[in-house]
């Protein structure tokens, strides 16, 4: 076959400006081969793309079956021209194949990796030294001009600095993805541009070593194809390797470099099929080298490609977004916010507006100027929730066979009876069960229940109650996305809870759930947002909630030994921001907010008093609780609980306490407000009437006082508080009212001194009712 009827489309793996010209150019060239950059011994699965059930976002996952954790993925989006060029073969009946280093051979490489990172750890110091600089001098060449070493990092760049551009994203969408230009020449142009930039660069430079290897191997594939093929042959391939595809190679020279490669595995080590993706991992956010920044951005461009304006439906987008948040969108914000995108793009001496351009927009018309209320959806507006759909047919079993291993190594037998299993934290088979069954509730399968959940903390056993149910296996297959291991999706998915959570007891929950199944790399991340969290927290609530938790994880190392830095510090910080901030908290609140700060105050006090001993830490929030018993703006809910917690620390001596009651519970005050102190000072602490004569005398004596009507109101608080106690305290606490030799009694005294005014004072009003002008005198 003639050399001119191969025909190289360069293009950027996730664009839909190079899917719309490559599609066009498809249908100009017709074909009768197409070749796609991807591993070629995955070629068996590109019909299965053209499955009326594959969905894109999707991934070609390839994971070593000895280490499933040395995984490559290969997603592809709606709008990826080799998604696109799969779908076109399948329609027109003509073959497709991928032409890159086969996964076999790029899996025994992340292996000779991972081996020479794993003899780095056992070599000395001196070693390493020794090979570090040897690799410094050999890349002194390449990485002594600064513009060299630019080109090599992002050549996009390059090309968009010499444009003008500040960034590389813009110059291409400018160029490809947003023009609206259909000449088919703009392939050509993007090869010019990548041969100018690759002249520069040394063609035995370190740089280049993998790009080489792929390169030879890719014209290999297609100098085969070329002599079975009688019509055009269309190679679809990133931009950046067309000038070496088409450059003139021999066949002898690219054999010769390929024998370099690693000895590929064998066909039993390591397998590949499609998985689910996710819209927001297509993005660079994410760590995705090949990524874009706007995923959903460039998913619009893609579904209104054949309309003249795709700004309009992209604003009532993002204005339906505003709205489900709560925010009044008006049509002429819309309106006024397309026209300032218009504006900002002539103003920018950009051909159309982009997604910057219409941020921007969007923030100053739709959003008022607050750029915080445009964080809240953008998110979701740039990264999108896509969820990817594949065939019910295909084998989806990396986290599946990681768990079949897993409980064939620590006996765990999945059944659909219930079955309880007492776990000792002491031994490695038990520990190794229980942070298994954690991490695959933090993956939403909830194998395991955990009985003694939250009572158990400290000590070295567990017990859980197993079942197993089918559908476990698609909540698995659902969290292939963050990894292709148990550990390593727990790891992941944890992390980005994490890095979304901005509740501070929340957070402390979730670093907590990260110890206990024993979640290195999520418990680092966790930390670390803790400390960044803690310094701009100032919400009383959230500091409360965020105690317990956090000295349940000082104290965890009983079990499991843990290196926690300094958290300790991080308690003792935000116990002295929570207790300056109580006082004033409690104040004015409904009843909803107050019973929030009761189980917030009574969770955070029972783990202080454990943990900090007597310190001055301890101190500030002893003088935060006595503040709020004492202050006559707190909830009276809060100050019988806080008076309770005094009394028991003997902070509060009988008198004191014998005064506190008669004012709190006296008939003077409004029953429903005597009411609140009792709920707060009795519950969870009901059985001390049993010991304490002076809470039994006060209780009894507030009671009697009570009218009838208002005993009966507060019937349910009086049975739930005295709820607590078993039959045989109840009978204790009868025996001692009745047996008691003093009987309250109520008495009442009158006072006669003031006889006579009361009779002035009721003639005065008999003569004002009677209209006597004279009432006064």
């Amino acid at each position: 076959m003639a050399h001119s009827d191969i025909h190289y489309f360069g293009i950027r793996h996730h664009g839909p400006g190079s899917s719309k010209r490559l599609l066009a150019a498809l249908d100009q060239l017709q074909p009768q081969h197409v070749l796609i950059e991807g591993p070629a011994d995955c070629n068996e699965l590109l019909p299965l793309l053209a499955n009326p059930q594959m969905k894109p976002p999707i991934a070609l996952l390839n994971y070593a079956v000895e280490h499933a954790s040395n995984s490559i993925f290969y997603p592809f989006a709606e709008y990826s021209p080799e998604y696109q060029a799969c779908l076109w073969a399948a329609n027109q009946q003509k073959p497709v194949e991928f032409i890159d280093l086969p996964i076999s051979v790029r899996l025994a490489q992340m292996q000779i990796e991972q081996d020479a990172n794993n003899d780095n750890d056992s070599k000395s110091d001196d070693e390493i030294t020794n090979e570090n600089e040897q690799k410094t001098s050999s890349n002194e060449l390449e990485t002594s001009d600064p513009q060299l070493a630019a080109l090599l990092h992002d050549p996009i760049g390059a090309l968009a600095n010499i444009a003008g551009y500040e960034d590389a994203e813009g110059w291409w969408n400018d160029l490809i993805e947003q023009s609206r230009d259909d000449s088919l020449a703009i392939f050509e142009q993007v090869e010019h541009a990548m041969t100018a930039l690759r002249q520069p660069i040394a063609d035995d430079s370190p740089a280049l070593e993998q790009d080489r290897l792929r390169e030879a191997f890719m014209r290999l594939e297609i100098a085969k194809v070329a002599k079975e093929c009688d019509g055009p042959i269309a190679v679809i391939c990133g931009a950046w390797h067309v000038p070496a595809l088409k450059g003139k190679h021999t066949t002898k020279d690219d054999r010769a470099l390929i024998k370099t490669l690693p000895k590929k595995l064998a066909a039993s080590k390591y397998k590949s099929t499609w998985i689910p993706w996710t819209s927001s991992r297509l993005a660079t956010q994410a760590g995705y080298g090949a990524g874009v920044s706007a995923p959903m951005w460039y998913q619009h461009l893609w579904q209104h490609r054949n309309q003249d304006d795709h700004i309009a439906p992209w604003l009532v987008f993002i204005a339906n977004t505003l709205r489900e948040q709560g925010a009044i969108i008006s049509t002429a914000s819309v309106i006024e916010a397309q026209r300032l995108s218009l504006s900002l793009a002539a103003v920018r001496d950009r051909p159309q507006p982009s997604f910057e351009e219409i941020t921007d927009a969007v923030i100053s018309c739709m959003c008022f100027g607050e750029y915080a209320l445009w964080q809240q959806i953008n998110k979701t507006v740039l990264l999108g929730q896509q969820v990817g759909e594949i065939p019910d047919d295909i084998d989806l079993v990396p986290l599946l066979e990681d768990l079949q291993k897993l409980q064939k190594k620590y006996r765990l037998k999945p059944e659909a009876l219930e079955k309880e299993h007492s776990l000792d934290l002491r031994s490695d088979i038990g520990q190794n069960k229980s942070v298994l069954l954690h991490r695959l509730q933090l993956l939403d399968v909830p194998w395991g229940e955990q009985l003694d959940a939250g009572s158990s903390r400290g000590t070295f056993r567990e017990k859980w109650r197993l079942i197993w149910q089918p559908e476990y296996a698609i909540k698995l297959v659902e969290h292939l996305v963050y990894g292709s291991t148990i550990e390593q999706a727990a790891n992941n998915k944890v992390i980005a809870a994490l890095a979304k959570e901005q509740h501070l007891g929340k957070l402390a929950t979730l670093v907590n759930s990260c110890l206990s199944a024993n979640l290195n790399n999520a418990t680092d991340f966790g930390l670390t947002q803790l400390t960044a969290r803690a310094g701009q927290v100032s919400d009383c609530h959230d500091l409360l909630t965020s105690i317990s938790p956090l000295i349940d994880i000082s104290r965890y190392g009983t079990a499991r030994t843990l290196a926690l830095g300094k958290i300790d510090e991080l308690i003792e910080r935000l116990t002295i921001q929570a207790a300056l901030a109580l006082p004033y908290a409690c104040r004015n609140l409904n009843d909803e907010e107050t019973q929030q700060y009761r189980q917030n105050i009574h969770a955070a006090h029972r783990a202080l008093v454990l943990h900090l001993n007597n310190t001055d830490t301890l101190a500030k929030w002893w003088q935060s609780i006595e503040e709020i018993t004492h202050s006559s703006q707190s909830n009276f809910l809060l100050i019988g609980l806080c008076a309770r917690l005094l009394y028991q620390a003997e902070r509060l001596n009988s008198e004191q306490l014998s005064l506190m009651l008669n004012k709190m519970l006296s008939p003077a005050l409004p029953p429903a407000q005597a009411a609140l102190f009792f709920d707060g000072f009795f519950t969870d602490a009901v059985d001390q009437l049993l010991y304490d004569s002076v809470l039994l005398d006060a209780i009894n004596n507030w009671l009697l006082h009570l009218e009838e009507t208002t005993f009966i109101e507060f019937l349910p608080l009086f049975r739930r508080v005295f709820s607590n106690l078993d039959s045989m305290e109840r009978k204790r606490l009868f025996d001692t009212l009745f047996s008691s030799k003093s009987t309250s009694e109520i008495t009442h005294n009158t006072d006669t001194t003031h006889y006579a005014l009361w009779q002035q004072q009721l003639s005065q009003l008999a003569k004002l009712a009677q209209r006597d002008k004279d009432w006064l005198i």
